[in-house]
């Protein structure tokens, strides 16, 4: 009975993985049926699918070349609009000092690409409503007033003709509507009417507000920094403003002040919006006459830092002219996606014949391993693509590729094991348990060097080898899994059949052609006498058995064999 648990374990976990796989094909379905947003080919990235090239030259108002501070900042702030855009894989360079390159896969419509060739847009609006209490503060110290509930935000009624940003007539019960049923999560035209109120949302999409008319905008900062406050030691963002923005600020504060006071929330906040978008929405906690706001809040070092970058390039003097856009062709990148097909196929042919001319039928399971592997990567990176817009690149293909080797490893270490115990005389059930627990520690340890180092390279190469790393973690990751749910159970299930078993001489488990003629560790079993290919076989087996011996124990035999024959010579003179 104990010796079928083993078989009966093996069954189960092979069900289990019949059923992964069919949950991950369903996943994928729901993706390409249901959503019709994911495929059954995986998404090919720019160098193999080809797309388009814009090339966009930066110019300041005095007509001077950007630095390339100023540089990478646009470069990052129309990222993250082609990002909005949903185009994944896209490549954001600068170049020569004065040029920004943009490459996205496959086709780019003219609305992408008027976000791109937008110059950055970043304005001072007063906060009328909102769904959300603000976490930050404007000003001195000082704790704020109590913050309504969305409820009462909505209860203000027009009385007049507005005659300020933050005016409650600016609400109407149509933009109360409007603000209510605004999609965050939906795309939105960020060049709206600075004159006219405007509906935003913050960066995670949390909160909603309805702002008023523009009252600056962002070229009247001079410069903005990350620091700690002298006194409470917390992260703050302080702004520096031009004159004219001293002078303006300096009247918004105090009238956003007295909305403070009067206890007129959220009518004490000033958002500042960039591409649409509410980077941050502190409450004004005193009047500032003096140019110098300070923003306060749940800061630490790196978003005190992102927030200060937004605001001091994110209205950057520069406008962009478009020196050129192509498209570009897939063909060099078809012709090497076909040559590194090829070559990953003649790996997978050598890997297959070297499989079978060591291990014999055993081979076959290293090859039925090597493709449960492949469906299963395959299905993962179609529906990586739909959920993380995962696209292979060149760099990607070769990731695949070098894995096979990689997996071939995990299986040799583990049939070797297995061959180990066997030229100790265990029995075949016995020998592929025994390998298993031996093999399994060697394995594991060897992964996860692998798996740190596609973690390291992904985090610190370039963009065109994140996907080398990112495929070469991946499949490393599903390697073992494949070990563990797939290659394991298969020999449990295999070594009880008659052919693996019995170890016949084809079977890649045949004790005697591994030299499993030990009877201890230090002696040996005589050949026997037989017919010819009999007693070669013992011979070969013999031979396989003494290179594996190790000096300490052929000394122990060669000593044994020394007593063993004086002590015959005394009983002869006896």
């Amino acid at each position: 009975m104990a010796s079928s648990t083993p078989a009966r374990h093996a069954r189960r976990v092979l069900l289990g993985l019949l059923i992964v796989t069919a949950v991950l094909f369903g996943i994928n379905a729901v993706g390409v049926y249901g959503f019709q947003k994911s495929s059954w080919t995986p998404e090919l990235a720019l160098d193999l699918q080809g797309g388009t090239q814009i090339i966009l030259s930066a110019q300041t108002e005095d007509g001077a070349d950007p630095s390339q501070e100023q540089l990478d900042q646009a470069a990052a702030i129309i990222r993250q609009r082609v990002d909005a855009s949903g185009v994944a894989e896209a490549d954001i360079t600068t170049e020569g000092g004065s040029n920004i390159v943009v490459q996205m896969p496959g086709a780019v419509d003219q609305e992408t690409r008027d976000r791109i060739n937008a110059s950055a847009k970043l304005e001072f609006r007063a906060v009328l409503l909102a769904t959300a209490p603000s976490n930050s503060v404007i000003g001195e110290d000082g704790k704020s007033t109590p913050y309504p509930t969305p409820a009462e935000t909505l209860n203000a009624t027009p009385t007049a003709e507005p005659t300020d940003g933050s005016d409650p007539s600016w609400v109407t019960e149509k933009r109360q509507a409007e603000l209510l049923a605004y999609d965050c999560s939906a795309e939105h035209d960020s060049n709206a009417p600075t004159d006219e109120p405007l509906i935003a949302c913050d960066q995670d999409g949390t909160a909603k507000y309805l702002l008023g008319p523009m009252e600056l905008d962002g070229t009247v900062i001079d410069d903005a920094t990350a620091g700690r406050d002298q006194t409470s030691g917390a992260w703050t963002v302080n702004l520096e403003l031009d004159g004219h923005g001293t002078e303006v600020f300096g009247e918004i504060s105090q009238r956003l002040n007295a909305n403070r006071l009067a206890g007129l929330s959220p009518r004490d906040q000033f958002a500042f919006v960039l591409d649409g978008t509410v980077i941050s929405a502190p409450i004004m906690q005193a009047a500032i006459l003096n140019g110098k706001p300070s923003i306060s809040g749940t800061f630490d070092q790196e978003t005190s830092k992102a927030l200060a970058d937004q605001l001091r390039y994110g209205a950057l003097p520069l406008s962009f002219n478009v020196e050129s856009s192509d498209t570009i062709s897939a063909t060099l990148g078809s012709q090497q996606l076909q040559i590194g097909l090829i070559a990953g196929l003649i790996g997978l042919g050598l890997v297959a014949v070297y499989s079978l001319l060591s291990y014999r039928a055993l081979g076959w399971v290293i090859i039925a391993s090597i493709g449960v592997m492949g469906v299963l990567t395959y299905i993962i990176v179609c529906i990586l693509a739909w959920r993380m817009g995962l696209r292979l690149s060149l760099a990607s293909v070769a990731g695949l590729i070098v894995s096979i080797g990689f997996t071939a490893d995990s299986f040799i270490v583990y049939f070797e094991r297995i061959r180990d115990e066997l030229r100790d005389g265990k029995a075949i059930t016995a020998a592929v348990e025994d390998g298993w627990g031996r093999a399994k520690r060697t394995i594991y340890i060897s992964k996860s060097i692998n798996v740190l180092a596609a973690v390291v390279l992904y985090i610190l190469a370039d963009a065109t080898v994140k996907g080398f790393a990112f495929t070469l973690g991946l499949t490393t990751l599903i390697d073992v899994f494949i070990f563990v749910i797939f290659t394991h159970p298969v020999m449990q299930l295999l070594v009880r059949t008659r052919f693996f078993g019995g170890g016949h001489r084809l079977s890649g488990l045949d004790p005697e052609a591994l030299g499993a003629v030990y009877r201890g560790r230090s002696q040996y079993r005589e050949a026997q006498i037989g017919s010819s290919g009999r007693v070669a076989r013992n011979r070969g087996a013999r031979g396989e058995a003494e290179k594996r011996q190790t000096i300490a124990e052929r000394k122990r035999a060669e000593a044994l064999a020394t007593h063993g024959s004086k002590d015959a010579g005394k009983d002869s003179d006896a």
